[in-house]
């Protein structure tokens, strides 16, 4: 591929494939103005790439993404002062990334992990934001999964697996959702958090997704994605969420799949090559991991159903024009990742981005594993399981471990769920 080829990626599919580009009404509107201007940024960034440099592929910013993570980990900024609710989830964001770039993490800082995710677990049970505070399923998830990163018997033995189970029945409503607090909002996400957590501990019982299945299926609207409730608008975020929190309980047959697979095809921009997270919005780094990341699990899900037209090969979306623009237009020089180019280097962007092009990389389907890793090997980032989003030799370690512990059904019988 030329560099022509390489700038401009989608446009160059589509020409390719022989598909129509879209037309300009000529209506001016706030969404038209704004998508415009980030076009033209973004093709700035590509004419500055073309000017400035000899190499034919642009280049993972490995070492500075490393030194901003492994700073994040010691020392935070006053900024992220407005994150004191979310900090389980800091250090999911920064360990995920930094097992994507397969760069290890001292066992003393480990150590220090579980140490705080042990004083962030409520005595009733689940994690909060911090310590302190009160049970959420959104920091439980975020702490679940940074133990399971760290992988080693400490980080296991800080879950109290009676007391989540207790927390997650806790938390079940009569029609199979879920809410976030006690006393909290219902909405999809909650949902995959309690079967994400529930499943790597091994702590499923018969009633406690009783009705859910049925409840994440009324969420699939008319789009073919999923909104956050029932007759909400399809969201990547929340498509992902009742997704994979529906191949984990093995019913993904019960989605409309090929209406949930032209939803989600639709959403990677034509000309950014990233992903939006809504139809009409713009591109976003982050929608790199929530809409890339659903490929997989549609792909699994229709190769269940024994499609023969899947590819053997490739996820369904353009691989190489999302590593394009992630590679291109979401590095800080820095170190750390962003939304799109204009935007600041937070940990949340730096985690979804290394993770959709962690899954741009990767095809794997049972014993197949096909690589596609855009410039240099030294790009190649370590595989993330798609429904998970830990790496899987992490997924497969917890699930060994966990599931040498019987499930806590006695427990249940004290619930209060109808």
């Amino acid at each position: 591929m030329d560099m022509e080829e390489m700038s401009t990626p989608l446009r160059y599919f589509c020409k390719k494939h022989n598909l129509e580009s879209f037309k300009d009404d000529k209506v001016k509107t706030v969404t038209s103005t704004q998508q415009n201007r980030i076009e033209g940024t973004i093709q700035e960034v590509i004419n500055a790439y073309r000017q400035n440099n000899t190499l034919p592929q642009p280049t993972l910013l490995r070492e500075q993404h490393y030194g901003y993570l492994k700073k994040g980990l010691h020392n935070l900024s006053d900024a992220y002062e407005s994150l004191d609710a979310s900090r389980p989830w800091l250090c999911y964001w920064i360990l995920h990334s930094l097992e994507l770039l397969d760069e290890p993490v001292s066992t003393s800082v480990c150590s220090d992990v579980c140490r705080f995710l042990a004083r962030c677990q409520s005595p009733t049970g689940g994690f909060a934001g911090g310590p302190g505070q009160q049970a959420h399923l959104a920091p439980t998830y975020a702490a679940v999964s940074a133990l399971c990163i760290i992988g080693t018997q400490e980080a296991y033995d800080v879950i109290d697996r009676e007391k989540l189970l207790d927390f997650l029945l806790s938390v079940k409503q009569p029609d199979g959702s879920f809410v976030m607090h006690v006393g909290g909002e219902v909405d999809i996400r909650s949902a995959y958090c309690a079967v994400s957590v529930a499943s790597l501990t091994n702590i499923t019982t018969p009633k406690l997704f009783e009705r859910t299945p049925g409840w994440i299926v009324s969420c699939q609207n008319w789009e073919g994605g999923l909104g956050g409730v029932p007759g909400m608008e399809a969201h990547g975020g929340y498509t992902f969420c009742g997704t994979a929190a529906m191949v984990i309980l093995g019913e993904g047959h019960m989605l409309n799949l090929k209406s949930l697979l032209r939803w989600v095809a639709y959403r990677q921009m034509r000309f950014e090559g990233g992903f939006q997270g809504r139809c009409n919005k713009l591109v976003d780094g982050c929608y790199s991991f929530w809409q890339a990341g659903l490929l997989p699990l549609l792909h699994l899900a229709l190769f269940r159903e024994g499609d023969s037209t899947l590819s053997t090969s490739s996820w369904m979306f353009e691989r190489q024009a999302l590593q394009e623009y992630i590679l291109l237009c979401c590095q800080n020089p820095d170190g750390g990742l962003l939304d799109k180019p204009g935007k600041s280097r937070d940990f949340y962007h730096t985690c979804y981005c290394l993770s959709g092009l962690s899954i741009a990389q990767h095809f794997k389907i049972r014993d197949v594993h096909h690589k596609l890793i855009l410039g240099k090997e030294e790009n190649r980032l370590a595989p993330t399981d798609p429904v998970y989003n830990i790496c899987p030799e992490k997924v497969a370690q917890a699930l060994e471990h966990f599931n040498l512990f019987p499930v806590p059904l006695q427990r249940e019988a004290a619930a209060n769920v109808s």
